[in-house]
């Protein structure tokens, strides 16, 4: 590939297509009334979509296995807007009867669930409210989209750009998958300059038609395999982030499978290929030069030039006064995709100047007796947590969970020389306490496995036997390398209940807000 000219590429057909009642519905004023709509599930993004196409005079039927008291306020509003809703066990088993003309389903739902499959089967389009949001844009004068995904660091990267763009003047948002949902985005009365749209496996999974001003992937490793049935097809979700893009593909110099889905991706005639990397940065690439991020692919002279667009310092600042590899990529991914939309220089290292770190990721809990506390729960797989240790010299690591059918081996071989001791949570601990006992027999193991009993939590047994295996000097770092369903609601309940018990263990109040 040579980076100016344009990636091209077999790219395998669209497993949805539309038919003629769905291929005009291209913006918000098209005719979408009469439309025949089945919404599964009625979550965030399936209750939006409904209530979006309600008020366009579709016909719209909601589907969900759930009945909780949240499910049920939200089907009120829907059955109240017109909609038919048909809620509880054994609800989304078959697709309802009706002749449909399109199915619009939340993103988690798998192809295979019956419905959907059913749908499939019956020459039914199915969208995700990505694709629908998509096509509700207005029809002139609409936000461009720069889209972004990868394995990890997609909230830290897209909220970055947001920072890049509103210091460039620009009304922005960053949508999809963090932030404002994406049909609220797209809907909104006051429209937005340009919006910043993360996007997961699963909504790139049950997107078709997007165009993108620019498109990036950050990294690509094994994950939610369980979803997408191989790590191929999983990869070959993550590049539909790049199909149709108009002016930058932009890529992972340290990762060769995103620079592969950028050849393989179809793009407007034009579109350039630009790489990101952490050394220093090639003809059409952005990278560092000693301590100065660089951009020489968005710069008229970039065979003899490169514009500076900020320093190591300033991404210190974005990062919470961690310096992190993972943290520079992603500033430099950033500052790539903003470039690619025409946003000055200064305005990047304002925006990171000015960038606040979402919570979960790397902060700084607290500091007591020379050992520092770290919050990196967002670390749901291993890669996450790869990047993580290799943020800190000596770590008492506290990991497990749900491991999504992950190895840890290649993991622990990696940091096992960094690894003071090692304190496991979850279901799946065992399969990392084994992944230590091959790799790192050194490293003492401590179970957790308390009940919350009082005011006990498992996360004040973690942080009690975490303090007594740290050394000055140490991190103690809460970086699962698991999901956390298993244990908590989320990876941030996760993240909230390790903060709590490590400030009352250490009588410490909460930073400021803001502060990481």
């Amino acid at each position: 590939m040579t980076a100016d000219v344009p990636p091209t590429g077999p790219y395998p057909p669209p497993h949805v297509t539309d038919t003629d009642r769905t291929t005009p519905l291209t913006h918000g004023r098209a005719d979408w009334a009469g439309l025949r709509v089945v919404v599964a599930g009625i979550g965030v993004s399936g209750f939006a979509a409904a209530d979006a196409l309600l008020e366009r005079g579709a016909e719209v039927t909601v589907v969900d296995e759930r009945a909780g008291e949240t499910t049920r306020e939200r089907a009120v509003i829907l059955e109240t807007l017109g909609a038919r809703l048909a809620l509880g066990e054994g609800s989304t088993s078959r697709l309802p009867d009706g002749g449909w003309d399109l199915v619009v389903t939340s993103p988690g739902w798998r192809p295979d669930q019956p419905l959907l499959a059913q749908a499939g089967a019956a020459g039914v389009p199915v969208w995700g409210e990505v694709e629908l949001a998509w096509r509700m844009r207005p029809q002139t004068g609409a936000a461009p989209w720069l889209t972004l995904t990868g394995t990890n660091g997609k909230t830290t990267t897209v909220t970055m750009l947001a920072s890049m763009l509103a210091a460039a003047g620009l009304r922005t948002t960053a949508a999809g998958n963090v932030g404002t949902p994406i049909l609220e985005a797209v809907l909104h009365p006051q429209p937005y300059d340009v919006v910043a749209v993360e996007l997961s496996s699963f909504q790139l999974h049950w997107s078709h038609s997007l165009r993108p001003r620019a498109s990036a992937c950050l990294n690509v490793a094994p994950d939610h395999t369980d979803w997408h049935g191989s790590l191929e097809e999983y990869s070959r979700a993550k590049g539909r982030v790049y199909e149709n893009t108009e002016i930058a593909c932009v890529y992972n110099a340290a990762d060769a499978t995103t620079e592969q889905l950028v050849r393989d991706a179809d793009v407007v005639e034009g579109c350039r290929a630009v790489g990101f990397t952490l050394g220093v940065p090639a003809v059409s690439m952005l990278g560092v030069v000693e301590d100065v991020l660089c951009d020489r692919a968005f710069v008229a002279e970039r065979q003899t030039s490169a514009a500076e667009l900020g320093s190591l310092d300033d991404v210190r600042i974005a990062g919470g006064g961690t310096l992190a590899p993972h943290t520079v990529a992603n500033a430099l991914a950033a500052a790539a995709l903003a470039r690619a939309h025409g946003v000055p220089p200064a305005a990047v290292r304002d925006g990171l100047r000015g960038y606040t770190p979402e919570p979960h990721r790397i902060t700084r809990v607290a500091e007591a007796g020379g050992v520092v506390w770290v919050d990196d729960s967002k670390a749901t797989n291993p890669h996450a947590a790869d990047a993580s240790l290799h943020a800190f010299e000596h770590v008492v690591w506290v990991a497990g969970g749900l491991a999504k059918g992950a190895s840890f081996d290649d993991l622990v071989a990696a940091h096992a020389g960094r690894l003071r001791a090692a304190v496991l949570i979850g279901r799946d601990r065992d399969l990392v306490r084994e992944a230590l006992a091959r790799h790192a027999p050194h490293v003492p193991v401590v179970d957790v496995d308390v009940p919350e009993t009082g005011s006990v939590t498992v996360m004040d047994a973690v942080v009690e036997r975490a303090a007594g295996l740290a050394q000055a000097g140490d991190v103690v770092l809460l970086a699962p390398a698991c999901a956390s369903m298993d244990m908590f609601v989320s990876y941030g309940h996760r993240g909230d209940e390790f903060a709590a018990a490590v400030r009352r263990r250490l009588g410490a109040s909460p930073p400021p807000t803001g502060e990481r």
